[in-house]
C-alpha cells in the first residue's frame, strides 16, 4: 500500500466520520497515469487504496460515499484534529473496506 503521503497533501485530507465518532480519511496521490486515493485513520495507518482513472472521478465518488474536504468544512475543523504521525501500513481485519465494494457506492 501506499504510505509516501507529501505532507501538504495531509494537510487537507477528505474525511467522513464513522461510526464512534472514529474519522476515516483519505487523500488522492497523482501517479503517471491515473489518481490514487488513500485511505488512512486517525493514527496515519493506511488500510486501503482505490485508483481513478482521472480526478473529476475520485472527487465524485468521494462525495457521493460521504467524504467532504477537510478545509471547506469549518465546522468540523472546530472539533476534528488532522492526525501526526508517519504513515504507516495497517490492513484492516475486514480486508479492504472500500476497495471490496462493501461500504462503497
Amino acid at each position: 500500500m501506499h504510505t509516501d503521503i507529501p505532507e501538504e497533501i495531509a494537510e487537507n485530507p477528505w474525511f467522513k466520520i464513522v461510526e464512534f465518532l472514529q474519522r476515516n480519511r483519505a487523500v488522492v496521490i497523482k501517479l503517471e497515469d491515473d489518481v490514487l486515493v488513500v485511505f488512512y485513520g486517525d493514527t496515519c495507518g493506511v488500510f486501503d487504496e482505490m485508483p481513478f482513472p482521472t480526478r473529476d472521478e475520485d472527487e465524485h465518488a468521494l462525495r457521493r460515499n460521504g467524504f467532504s474536504k477537510f478545509l471547506e468544512d469549518k465546522r468540523a475543523q472546530e472539533f476534528i484534529g488532522l492526525p501526526r504521525g508517519e504513515f504507516t501500513e495497517r490492513p484492516h481485519p475486514n480486508g479492504g473496506i472500500y476497495s471490496s465494494g462493501r461500504f462503497w457506492r
